[in-house]
């Protein structure tokens, strides 16, 4: 064997050193991925919401670490340009039998990026594109079981597919809960379809893990069709396990997925193996969504800006300013024919907001790490971010160059964004409440006000609640997406407005009582949210409670006694205990 030259020695050295990063990032996620089953056993649900908070920081702490031990090591000599063509190459090498070779490529780029000027990110130095593929990569335990109901009978398999996840907490009921699954499935497809000899029913081979719930993901398949199914299980008032739902629609299954909801945490040897199931039962949902929601958000991002770039390639419209009425923190623009809202923050805030870009960055970053209980946008955030300068509007140029000139250079025919979020595109409420039909608003108002009080129970307090900083989405329910004044409820003081010393005093245009920093007068909110006669009659039909300042402290007063409430991300009538109250 040809032992390796000097000059060979160094890139696989570095190359070695940064799959050893990979490695040592992906056992802690793994390490999350199988405390979650713990923690659901042991009803800890602060640890879970800890456990979501501390992943999302550890992929970036590993990064800066692998970037600094190589720059201390190797200095100078890591930036040379052959050694960084050569140590792609050995880096490769690492990722012919990898488990995860698509993540390891993801890792190099982001360490890549933390040692490199930008004008190197190409396909010389990273990986613009996928160099290894991600099919039939062989996994231990598989990535999924097979079940063969013309064996064992239908219900039987049912229920032993309940039984291999393995939680050590009772269940309540299991054979009635079976029994409420074969009822469902009996009332959606009618009657049974004849066994074919492919007869069978496929299931992730590990549980999926969201704050108080645990999923279950399958099809059954029969012939040419395929039945996909989520089976959710939660725990009863009184400790024990017992099946909420169990959903059969791809479009119920997809909701499940959406970026407004917190990430799942699941244990995945071959993350790519249950991104290509959960597309076969999801097939409108991109990999770049379903990695995302797996909590792998930076292998997300690269597959997103790899479709954004092939869009770019296969149309011809331009970025443009977004419809609506301009923020005074975030410069938003779009892509016409691109579901997405491209959002920076500008250089001067309006003179109202009293804060920096820190504290906005802090600001979306809090938001990724709670429970958005599918009432937040998540986002995708960027840096140096380029795109051609041509596909800019002329208003939207001169827009970035006065707003924000410090986050933007141009460079021949490109435009380099510094930072970027990007969010899901949704109609701004009060552009949608313009067109409504009065049985619309009344249907918005009371998905707006539910969107407040979810929100709410989930510690989290909007801050700016005017109608333009919440959107609706296709489903017509509406999200918070405008996060420059969030916080925490237990961070707010909630109070009643004081009685006047003196009648007259109520006349004045300025307030007969001290204000402080977090001071928030819930009475106060009709004057600024509800002008339209329409949108407050609605408003008060259905959520009069949130101009009371006892809604607010009560809500906090649960918080702080730890309390967690329970978020369906399905419909309410879907849920066991209620189709089936009476039986």
């Amino acid at each position: 064997m040809d032992l390796p030259s000097i000059e060979n020695l160094l890139p696989r050295r570095i190359a070695e050193a940064m799959i050893d990063g990979f490695n040592r990032h992906y056992r802690i996620i793994r390490h999350y991925g199988q405390q979650a089953k713990l923690l659901f056993e042991a009803a800890d649900w602060k640890g879970v919401h800890d456990a979501v908070r501390e992943r999302i920081r550890s992929y970036d702490d590993r990064v800066s670490e692998t970037a600094e031990l190589l720059c201390a090591n190797y200095g100078a000599a890591a930036l040379d340009d052959a050694t960084w063509q050569q140590l792609k190459l050995f880096y490769i090498g690492h990722l012919i039998n990898h488990k995860q070779p698509e993540l390891a490529e993801t890792f190099f780029n982001s360490v890549c990026t933390k040692i490199l000027h930008r004008t190197y990110f190409n396909n010389d130095y990273i990986f613009a594109r996928p160099a290894v593929s991600t099919e039939y990569i062989q996994s231990y335990p598989p990535v999924y079981r097979s079940y063969y109901p013309a064996q064992r009978g239908l219900r039987r398999t049912v229920r032993q597919i309940i039984v291999d996840c393995d939680w050590q907490r009772p269940f309540e009921n299991l054979d009635r809960d079976v029994d409420y699954i074969m009822r469902t499935l009996r009332k959606r497809m009618g009657e049974w379809p004849v066994a074919e000899a492919n007869a069978q029913i496929e299931v992730l081979h590990s549980a999926f893990y969201r704050n108080k719930g645990a999923y279950i993901f399958g099809k059954g398949i029969n012939g040419h069709a395929e039945y996909p199914f989520a089976v959710a299980v939660v725990h009863s008032p009184a400790g024990e396990l017992v099946v909420d739902t169990i959903l059969l629609d791809s479009a119920q299954i997809s909701i499940l997925f959406s970026l407004s909801r917190a990430y799942f945490m699941v244990d995945m040897e071959v993350p790519s193996g249950y991104v290509q199931f959960l597309r076969s039962i999801m097939p409108h949902k991109p990999p770049s969504e379903i990695y995302t929601m797996l909590g792998l958000g930076k292998q997300g991002k690269i597959l997103f800006f790899r479709d954004l770039k092939q869009h770019l390639r296969h149309s011809q419209d331009q970025f443009i300013i977004a419809p609506g009425i301009a923020g005074l923190v975030m410069l938003v623009f779009t892509l016409p024919s691109y579901p997405y809202v491209f959002k920076l923050i500008k250089d001067v805030f309006g003179p109202s907001k009293e804060m920096d870009r820190d504290t906005v960055k802090r600001k979306y970053l809090m938001v990724k790490q709670v429970d958005r209980v599918g009432r937040m946008a998540d986002t995708l955030e960027f840096s140096q971010v380029l795109l051609p300068k041509k596909r800019f509007s002329i208003e939207l140029l001169d827009a970035l160059r006065t707003l924000a000139p410090s986050l933007i250079e141009e460079e021949g025919d490109n435009l380099v964004i510094k930072h970027l979020y990007i969010e899901r595109r949704l109609t701004p409420l009060n552009i949608y409440l313009d067109a409504a039909t009065p049985a619309e608003i009344d249907q918005a108002v009371c998905e707006y006000g539910n969107a407040i009080r979810e929100l709410a129970i989930a510690n989290i307090f909007p801050g700016d609640m005017l109608w333009k900083n919440f959107g609706v989405t296709s489903y017509r329910r509406v999200v918070f997406y405008d996060y420059d004044e969030i916080e925490y409820m237990t961070d707010i003081n909630f109070r009643a407005i004081p009685e006047p010393p003196y009648p007259e005093m109520e006349m004045s245009g300025e307030p007969w009582y001290s204000v402080g920093r977090n001071d928030v007068f819930p009475e106060e909110f009709a004057s600024f949210l509800l002008g339209s006669a329409k949108v407050r009659s609605a408003f008060l039909k259905y959520h009069r409670p949130l101009l009371n300042v006892r809604f607010w402290q009560t809500t906090q007063e649960r918080i702080r006694a730890g309390h967690v409430d329970d978020f369906f991300p399905y419909s309410e009538d879907l849920r066991f205990c209620k189709a089936f109250a009476e039986g």
